[in-house]
């Protein structure tokens, strides 16, 4: 440990790796050693002393500084205006060591990950930094100088000036720049332009623990890998003969716009020197720089007052109508971006994102992260990771179909029920319906076997291990980017209470135990009486759902003999089936309707319970959306798949509603088509609707403000903060509608899959759109939302599990009670031809139709007619000592599903755990790197201050040593 740097310089040094430019992107110089760029960051110190700084270190400021050692170390210079001069000179630079490696490491052992350059193909530009651009963009002060990192906007009518003027004067006094500026369309309308400076950056990226980078990361592996990294060679070099992956992103249109890979830690500006700071404008970012704003705005007085604090607090009592980071310019330009170059990040989010065009590429998740935020590339990787893991369902399932369509014609049991021209059905209903034909169900049967046939029950269990694979490989992949973004050792703050909830309980106070501080306190026996109340009320929405789903089936009951007797031959015929479509699209206007009450009502209730923070509103609002539009959604696929045709009685003896109207019956084929039917209509139905409110809505809304002020968004005139203002905002409940979308989506992919294979088919296919539906609302329709960061995707992750279980106990369910699967299995072996012999040249299912019919005495009915009808059930016949009463046969099927239920869950929850055992959250190599790169910071950490303080002492005249004094 008391090995100084000078005495490691003479190793070998590493080359840099493709993802170590941005790292360097973010310095004009990056030294050999700590010791010589030392000057360099005491230029810094010194020059932040001034509160009243708001200039950058150019590159000629920084050579002024240390000439002689910057020449000595053969420094590579760049210019932030033009990236790509920097990566050409990038290749010239022979000086990049490794300095967070002891001399009697191996470093042989260290990854050299060297990415050569392709000088043929030259990278597309940044724009340059052409301050008319940016002036005219709104990005920038009046001065020219200072860029823009919030928009505050009011109303020159509105009368509380005080509090505004109160507001705006805190935030001056904490170190914000200020500058208002009246809008060109709407002279009511003031915008406030906020800039923070270099000093208050640094005082609250200190004070919030924002992690920042401070050298470039060194891998290291064991010979295993190295002997791997040989093997991975070789691909590479087969992989150059082969054809690039078309949905691959070309890097070169990325130009080092990925996030540094460097060591990072907590900002100082005690170990400013620690840093790579040669450029305080381009130090941090955007998304940081906002976030630091937000977090200012969030926690500024506008009154004298415990609780009088806060933005919020002031755009909900009307002092300000809108807050919101600006975005970087225009998504569009005259100029093409393969010849030019992007104009800024949005204009490449659009070009490479966010057009239709880009469909089938993956995303750049760092762009988005970059631009939105991590909460927001989040949702985006976990939406992309999502559609391609429904790849392989959506293929099997095809199969599934595609294999029912070519057996459909060979299957025993449509043949029967097509060839059963002497077979009468008893009427389905009393007044109107007369006897049928059994092979007048041919199509019916027909269309049956392609969702019920040998691919079901291996569909079902390749669904349910396929979920298990999707969460965990999901974990994977969350632990990856949470690495990859900087993410692993991220906090969140602790969180500031919500005005409501201090507003009600400031004269409840108690100790935070994190804090210190005396704060508003919720009495727990307050707290359980509202969330009884909220639970009641969440009951009785539940109860108004199964209300609306008990009049849809009286509906159905009513008109169905009303289409018996319709006089359209067609609608007569098949009157069953446009009884089923008329009550699906009559549910599905319910289903959307109560949507609408859903979510006020889950408003009311939440605000209700009074949340503490904002995370447990979302957390407690996200849930009861869930579990209202989960219940709207499958109540009466529920009752459809269970209920439908099951308590029906028999002829001569049918169970009536209120003694009045009789019960539905399963048509003859089955009730498998009539569930497929309603999954069908209403997943399709429901798409289609999303879809428009998510895109079409904002466009019609942007068109009407474009309309009002007569002016194109993107008019020259108008600065860009108004361009933004005239666009519609995010959704005040964030991103939880987009995870609503998909988490019921899948839902319906899981839960019923047995009786829908084709239901991974069209979620794929919406998902893709969705993608880029979602791309352009955020680049091109919403306003800039604040790119905050997270680590996983909340709550959604513990309703996914839950989806997961319930789905294999519904498709467990489905493919024992709803389909014809277990009768046939039963028959099969237990009452058919091969029970006793098995020959090759006869089915195993043949006579099962006529097994499966009971007769009933049509004398009985009073119809004046003689003779037997058929009606599906295992009943003894009317000649029988126990007329009419449930046969052997039918007990049998029921122990087999009740049986072939638990050894299904066993056997699938079995195969489920020992996946997830298998599969470890975070990869093994990924997990040895996170904890190399914590031991290789604290040495890098301790080696730089070493070096801080030993040119300290060589200032002083002091002697030098090469351990701590």
């Amino acid at each position: 440990m008391n090995m100084s740097k000078s005495e490691i310089a003479k190793e070998t040094s590493l080359k840099p790796s493709r993802r170590s430019l941005p790292c360097l992107a973010q310095s004009y110089a990056y030294s050999k050693s700590l010791s010589q760029s030392t000057s360099l960051f005491q230029s810094i110190e010194s020059e932040s002393q001034d509160p009243t700084s708001v200039t950058s270190i150019s590159a000629d400021k920084a050579e002024q500084v240390n000439t002689e050692e910057e020449r000595k170390d053969s420094v590579l210079k760049c210019s932030f205006t033009d990236l790509s001069d920097f990566c050409l000179d990038l290749g010239k630079d022979k000086d990049y060591t490794d300095e967070s490696e002891h001399a009697n490491y191996d470093r042989s052992r260290l990854i050299k990950d060297f990415v050569p350059k392709n000088n043929s193909e030259p990278k597309p530009r940044l724009p340059k930094n052409d301050m008319n651009y940016i002036a005219s963009s709104g990005l920038l002060f009046k001065d020219g100088k200072k860029r823009i990192d919030y928009i505050l906007v009011y109303r020159k009518s509105n009368i509380q000036y005080d509090k505004r003027n109160t507001f705006e004067k805190n935030l001056r006094a904490e170190g914000l720049m200020l500058e208002k500026e009246p809008a060109v369309a709407n002279p009511d309308i003031m915008f406030i332009k906020i800039h923070i400076p270099w000093d208050t950056l640094c005082k609250y990226a200190e004070r919030l623990n924002i992690r920042m980078p401070f050298r470039k990361k060194s891998y290291y592996t064991d010979r295993r890998s190295k002997s791997m990294g040989r093997v991975q060679k070789y691909f590479r070099r087969i992989k150059k003969w082969m054809s690039q992956n078309p949905m691959v992103l070309d890097k070169s249109a990325f130009p080092d716009l990925e996030e540094s890979d460097c060591y990072t830690g907590p900002f100082s500006r005690a170990r400013i020197h620690h840093f790579i700071i040669n450029n305080k404008d381009t130090f941090f970012s955007n998304a940081t720089r906002s976030r630091i704003v937000y977090h200012m705005l969030q926690h500024t007085k506008y009154e004298n007052g415990i609780s009088k604090v806060g933005i919020c607090k002031l755009i909900n009592n009307g002092s300000y109508i809108a807050a919101f980071p600006p975005h970087e310019g225009a998504y569009k330009s005259n100029q093409p971006i393969k010849t030019h170059g992007p104009q800024n990040n949005r204009h490449l989010l659009y070009e490479r994102w966010a057009r239709w065009g880009m469909w089938y590429k993956h995303q750049p998740l760092d762009l988005i992260r970059l631009y939105f935020g991590e909460k927001i590339g989040l949702y985006f990787a976990w939406l992309g990771w999502y559609t391609g893991m429904l790849i392989p369902a959506a293929i099997v399932g095809l199969c599934v179909f595609f294999y029912g369509i070519l057996t459909m014609n060979a299957s025993q049991v449509s043949q029967e029920i097509c060839k059963a021209t002497e077979v009468f059905m008893c009427p389905l209903c009393d007044k109107n319906c007369s006897l049928q034909r059994l092979n007048e169900s041919c199509i019916y049967a027909k269309v049956t076997y392609l969702f019920d046939n040998g691919g079901t029950v291996f569909f079902a269990i390749f669904m349910a291990i396929w979920a298990t694979v999707f969460l965990e490989f999901w974990k994977r992949r969350r632990s990856t980017l949470t690495y990859t973004w900087d993410l692993i050792e991220w906090e969140e703050e602790e969180e500031t209470l919500r005005p409501q909830f201090e507003a009600k309980y400031y004269k409840m106070e108690r100790v935070n135990p994190i804090s210190g501080k005396p704060e508003p306190h919720q009495p727990s026996s307050d707290k359980v009486t509202r969330l009884l109340v909220s639970i009641s009320g969440i009951f009785f929405m539940i109860s108004l759902v199964i209300t609306a789903v008990f009049a849809v089936v009286v509906y159905r009951l009513v008109v169905m003999e009303q289409f018996a007797s319709f006089k359209w031959n067609f609608i007569k015929q098949h009157w069953q089936f446009a009884t089923s479509a008329a009550a699906v699209c009559i549910n599905f206007v319910i289903i959307m309707a109560l949507n609408v009450a859903y979510e006020k009502i889950a408003y009311l209730l939440t605000n209700l319970e009074y949340p503490r923070t904002e995370s447990e509103w979302e957390n407690s609002f996200a849930l009861k959306m869930f579990l209202f539009q989960f219940v709207n959604l499958n109540s009466s696929i529920f009752y459809i798949a269970f209920f439908l045709g099951r308590f029906v009685g028999h002829p001569g003896k049918y169970n009536k509603l209120f003694n009045r109207w009789r019960l539905e019956e399963c048509h003859p084929s089955g009730c498998l088509i009539d569930l497929c039917l309603q999954m069908g209509v209403i997943m399709f139905l429901k798409q289609i609707w999303n879809n428009f409110m998510e895109l079409g809505y904002p466009l019609i809304q942007n068109w009407w403000s474009r309309h009002k002020i007569k002016r194109g968004i993107q008019d020259a005139s108008i600065p860009q903060w108004e361009n933004d203002w005239n666009l519609q905002p995010m959704n005040i409940h964030g991103l939880m509608d987009e995870y609503l979308e998909m988490v019921l989506q899948f839902g319906f992919t899981t839960i019923f899959v047995a009786a829908f294979p084709l239901a991974p088919l069209l979620a794929l296919l919406n998902n893709i759109i969705e993608i880029r539906l979602d791309a352009y609302k955020f680049v091109t329709q919403w306003r800039r939302p604040l790119p905050a960061r997270a680590t996983d995707i909340g709550i959604w992750y513990g309703i996914l599990e839950g989806i997961g279980i319930l789905a294999v106990i519904t498709n467990a369910f489905v493919i024992a009670i709803t389909s014809d699967y277990i009768p046939r299995f039963v028959y099969e072996y237990k009452y058919g031809p091969c029970a006793t012999h098995f020959e090759y040249s006869e089915s195993c299912l043949t006579g099962y139709v006529n097994n499966s019919l009971s007769f009933f005495d049509l004398s009985e009915l009073g119809i004046g007619k003689s003779g037997y009808c058929r009606y599906r059930d295992y009943r003894g016949p009317p000649w029988s000592s126990k007329p009419y009463e449930f046969t052997l046969q039918y007990w049998h099927i029921l122990a087999a599903r009740l049986a072939f239920i638990i050894v299904f869950e066993h056997l699938v929850f079995g195969i489920k755990s020992f996946i997830a055992y298998l599969i470890p959250d975070v990869p093994k190599n990924l997990y040895d790197r996170i904890r190399r790169e914590k031991y290789l910071v604290q040495e890098m950490m301790y080696e730089a201050e070493l070096e801080h303080l030993q040119q300290q002492r060589r200032k002083s005249g002091h002697p030098v040593h090469h351990e701590w004094p």
